[in-house]
């Protein structure tokens, strides 16, 4: 089940790749007496997949938190008859301690994704998992949209709102106008203002946007359990999600964490995307040292390099989360360059991934 944003990320990943195919020239390695095929070592594929299934399973308890939280809102609600207004005067303590809970949550389940999307997003038999819990857009962009919508208990549609990640944290946080309680000021704490952090979700919306995320979190953890990896599942996966720094970058730079108040994303308020990205190729380093061995028997030299270039990318994004985590303020100036920077690093590893998997003749899939 190939997705169209998978294509897309694959097509600039594999032009590389193939100017440098067509581009190299000879070298010690490339000289030297290939590896008789029998005795080329083999990749060994179990660490990705067991470093996947701890991922799913993580998730699908932290969501199951989170649901269970959600039912429990709902509940007192449904018992105010959905006058939030009253509940909010009622049930002060309770409301504050469901939003406080929630957003734990939720920082709780960010990073258990996060860690493993370089394989989920990069695995075209897993990548639609991708586009529905953190990466699919909302209706207003049908190239990109998630496929499905959220029917709530009280008859209501949300048609393609945006994948669950967004819906949960934006519901949470009140940073997504439409899935807010209606008729309130969320002042939890009673101190008279409405702070950034205090929100009161429509009950109704929430708990059906966390009864659907429960089930896509269940289904990727059994379709996760029945994915036999392949070489041509990791290689593909290293070409795909390599090079996609720029995407990460642009949603850091428009996030509260570089601009502020004028922010224009609306999610990416729990954690910095400098941390997912730093996930991200936490994950991918993983998958690399799985198939190095093989890229070796091809190019020692050139499977070293490209280990070397990895880590080099993964170290400069964990230096930027410290600093940023150190009280450093990047400017969108800074986030652009950086960003820049970290998009032609990547786009150079991909390609001398894409370039290792032609001569070991394992097709990407597209």
């Amino acid at each position: 089940m190939t997705t169209a944003r998978f294509a897309r990320r694959m097509m600039p990943a594999l032009a590389v790749g193939a100017f440098l195919v067509a581009g190299c020239g000879s070298s010690d390695d490339e000289n030297a007496t290939p590896t008789p095929a029998a005795e080329k070592p083999t990749a060994n594929l179990a660490p990705i997949k067991d470093y996947l299934l701890e991922h799913t399973t993580k998730l699908k308890t932290d969501v199951g938190t989170l649901r269970q939280e959600a039912e429990d809102y709902y509940a007192m609600a449904k018992e105010a008859n959905f006058d939030y207004s009253k509940l909010l005067e009622t049930r002060r303590a309770d409301v504050e301690e469901f939003v406080k809970n929630a957003q734990k949550g939720f920082a709780d389940a960010n990073p258990a994704y996060e860690q493993m999307e370089g394989v989920v997003a990069g695995v075209p038999s897993l990548a639609d998992y991708d586009v529905i819990i953190d990466a699919g857009g909302d209706a207003s962009d049908p190239e990109n949209a998630v496929p499905f919508s959220i029917k709530t208990p009280d008859g209501r549609t949300f048609k393609q709102p945006g994948n669950f990640n967004y819906l949960i944290e934006t519901s949470i946080f009140g940073t997504e106008p439409k899935f807010a309680a209606k008729g309130v000021k969320p002042d939890l704490d009673g101190d008279g203002k409405v702070e950034f952090g205090e929100a009161m979700p429509d009950a109704n919306f929430y708990v059906a946007a966390a009864r659907d995320f429960q089930t896509q979190a269940d289904e990727l953890d059994a379709a996760a359990r029945k994915w036999q990896p392949t070489p041509q599942d990791a290689f593909t996966a290293l070409v795909v999600m390599t090079p996609t720094m720029s995407e990460y970058f642009e949603a850091w730079k428009n996030s509260r964490f570089v601009a502020g108040d004028k922010a224009t994303e609306k999610a990416f308020v729990v954690a910095s995307r400098l941390q997912d990205i730093t996930d991200i190729l936490g994950g991918l380093d993983l998958i690399y040292a799985s198939v190095k061995p093989q890229i070796a028997s091809v190019s020692s030299a050139q499977a070293n390099q490209t280990g070397q270039s990895l880590q080099q990318l993964h170290d400069f994004a964990k230096k930027l989360r410290d600093e940023e985590t150190g009280g450093r303020k990047f400017t969108a100036d800074e986030a652009e360059t950086l960003g820049s920077d970290a998009q032609g690093r990547a786009e150079a590893i991909a390609g001398q991934i894409s370039q290792a998997a032609g001569k070991l003749k394992i097709p990407l899939e597209s």
